[in-house]
């Protein structure tokens, strides 16, 4: 099994795209802290992204799309897959903490960036309703590989798929509650410890607390 560290790096031209997507990201919060966000439109985000209105709509559909921010997804990650079938002699949450810490450098890389955009949806309900509706799309998306990899783990599952989906939501929100709480302590942190660093953490103390738990209720 190849493992997540080693997944190779995005070529030159996916390396361009996501600069480009964040540098539009980055000018909208930029902007809205400047001048409110109300006053910012598309071409002043544009040109200080330093590209046309055409290719920022190749990109966001909207303003507010791209004042939510990125989210985590699990399209097309390696660690996806490794998740997916790494088996039983592997424990379920770690194996969850290692994908999650991989997915979240598909969306946060900028501290700065993203403390502000945390004042700028608080500010704004409707912003923060849709960032929380994406976020509720990745929760489903988390969800559902679960899901699979409990089937392909439990040769019985199947005989029960309703049980199956409901401990798949469980497992899936345990790990996505953890994201968030390491999300958090992030960006307040001072340091400059990544996001993926500490969710790897926030999955340690998880373990040695369930762990903690478990030989409390058997001792």
């Amino acid at each position: 099994m190849v493992s997540s560290s080693q997944t190779p790096m995005p070529g030159l031209r996916e390396r361009k795209r996501l600069a480009t997507r964040r540098a539009i990201q980055h000018a909208v919060v930029d902007l809205a802290s400047e001048h409110g966000y109300d006053q910012v439109t598309i071409e002043e985000v544009s040109a200080a992204a330093n590209v046309s209105p055409r290719t920022f709509f190749n990109y966001f559909a909207s303003k507010e799309e791209a004042a939510v921010g990125d989210v985590p997804t699990l399209a097309g990650l390696a660690a996806a897959q490794e998740f997916l079938v790494e088996g039983q002699q592997e424990n379920l949450l770690s194996g969850l903490g290692r994908l999650l810490a991989a997915a979240s450098s598909s969306f946060a890389d900028d501290r700065s960036d993203s403390q502000r955009r945390r004042v700028l949806l608080r500010e704004h309900p409707a912003l923060f309703a849709k960032r929380m509706a994406v976020l509720h799309e990745f929760e489903d998306e988390l969800a559902d590989l679960v899901r699979r990899r409990l089937a392909i783990d439990e040769l019985n599952a199947d005989e029960n798929p309703e049980a199956l989906q409901q401990r798949a939501r469980l497992v899936a929100l345990i790990g996505f509650a953890t994201m968030r709480h390491a999300y958090r302590r992030w960006i307040e942190a001072e340091d400059d410890r990544s996001l993926s660093s500490r969710i790897r953490e926030a999955f340690a103390e998880l373990d040695a607390t369930l762990a903690s738990t478990y030989r409390s209720v058997i001792g």
